[in-house]
């Protein structure tokens, strides 16, 4: 494993199991810490994007990305599919909707897998 990968994924685990934290304290309404939650869940995403400053001054890369209109399309495309994926989810364990929730969480899931030809490329 290479330096720059076993750091990025030193950083995105702790980032990641941050934030998800953070959002579990600030959602829960039996742990009465939703301050604490969004806090902790901040420091969960400034882990995130110190990770991706040091990953791309690794690679001999710019720090910050030119956003141009694929750039942006792939982002929104992201976060939607996130979105959705997550209501999909919410539907079914917190609102008892198992059908739509089902059908919400897949087409979430089919967004996140557009994602793939979309940056990589179909070869």
């Amino acid at each position: 494993m290479s330096k720059k990968n076993f750091v990025s994924l030193i950083l995105g685990t702790v980032g990641g199991i941050l934030f998800a934290l953070g959002m579990c304290m600030a959602m829960l309404p039996e742990w009465n810490s939703f301050t604490q939650g969004i806090i902790v869940g901040c420091v969960g995403v400034l882990v995130l994007l110190v990770m991706l400053v040091v990953r791309r001054k690794m690679e001999g890369k710019p720090v910050f990305v030119k956003l141009s209109a694929k750039t942006v399309g792939t982002i929104v495309l992201g976060v939607v599919g996130a979105l959705m994926l997550g209501v999909g989810m919410c539907m079914v364990m917190v609102w008892e909707m198992l059908a739509l929730g089902v059908i919400v969480g897949l087409v979430g899931i089919v967004l996140l897998l557009c994602l793939i030809p979309l940056v990589k490329g179909i070869k």
